[in-house]
């Protein structure tokens, strides 16, 4: 899976726990299957004593007890390609004796925060429930979605002000009223073809969201002109639905109304 060789593999174990020099090991690269009882840790009765699974087995013997021998999507961090997921499918394809163990793996890239990666180990965490003070719902998850799952980003405050407008501008898109009724229909088909064509494409949720901001220009400027929005509106939910938005919904137009309203105030007493 990660494709590295066997020298670049070493270092890397190494550094995430491995003991090269275990005397129990018959190859430096073997990895733990069952952890024997150290103090103060949660332990069980086994056939080889008192511990716990190792890391490894503790995903793979879930996974196949769930979801059987092969599993259509795994995810995880991009960190975990080696050993973690490496290792994972080592051990279901032995012990089950089936092929592959998984069809497709999404890893996900790491976020960073002030140059370093955001982890909990290193207290650098931005929690949601921070955020929500200053940031509605729907636009923290823009915020998310404009990035792709496979690129490595960092923290951005002024992008979330962007996520922000974002929100605000489907949300008023979603709700506007043509000026004289439905004559003139506007076709949403071909946002539609381009938001599913960016999704099938390895989940381009950054180029599905530039679909989903053309539409709402184009709903605003045809509920100006008069023409007809109501079944683009319709197809403008459906598509924010992928990402969770809450479009139409007074309580989430509310909420997007009420964190702009905060974080302009606090751009005020702070200049």
């Amino acid at each position: 899976l990660s494709r590295l060789t066997r020298d670049q593999m070493l270092p890397i174990a190494n550094e995430r726990g491995n003991n090269p020099d275990d005397p129990h090991k018959r190859d430096p690269l073997d990895f733990v299957l069952w952890q024997a009882q150290a103090p103060d840790e949660p332990a069980w009765d086994s056939p080889w004593g008192f511990g716990r699974p190792g890391w490894h087995i503790e995903c793979t013997a879930m996974a196949v007890h769930y979801l059987g021998d092969t599993i259509d999507v795994h995810s995880g961090g991009a960190d975990l390609v080696f050993p973690h997921h490496e290792s994972e499918i080592a051990q279901a394809e032995s012990g089950t004796a089936q092929q592959p163990f998984v069809r497709f793996w999404l890893h996900t890239a790491m976020v960073r925060h002030k140059g370093e990666k955001m982890s909990k180990s290193l207290g650098n965490l931005v929690m949601v429930r921070d955020l929500l003070e200053d940031w509605s719902p729907d636009g923290l998850r823009l915020y998310l979605a404009s990035h792709h799952y496979r690129q490595a980003w960092s923290y951005d405050r002024k992008e979330l002000e962007q996520a922000e407008q974002l929100a605000q501008k489907l949300q008023t898109a979603v709700t506007a009223t043509g000026r004289h009724g439905e004559l003139l229909l506007m076709d949403s088909s071909p946002a539609r073809e381009a938001f599913v064509k960016a999704m099938d494409d390895d989940l381009d949720t950054p180029l599905a969201l530039t679909v989903l901001e053309r539409l709402a220009d184009e709903i605003l400027d045809a509920a100006q002109t008069g023409r007809g929005v109501r079944a683009a509106q319709g197809a403008l939910r459906e598509m924010g639905q992928v990402f969770g938005l809450r479009l139409g919904d007074k309580g989430s137009q509310e909420s997007v109304v009420a964190g702009w309203n905060r974080y302009l105030k606090g751009f005020v007493s702070e200049e």
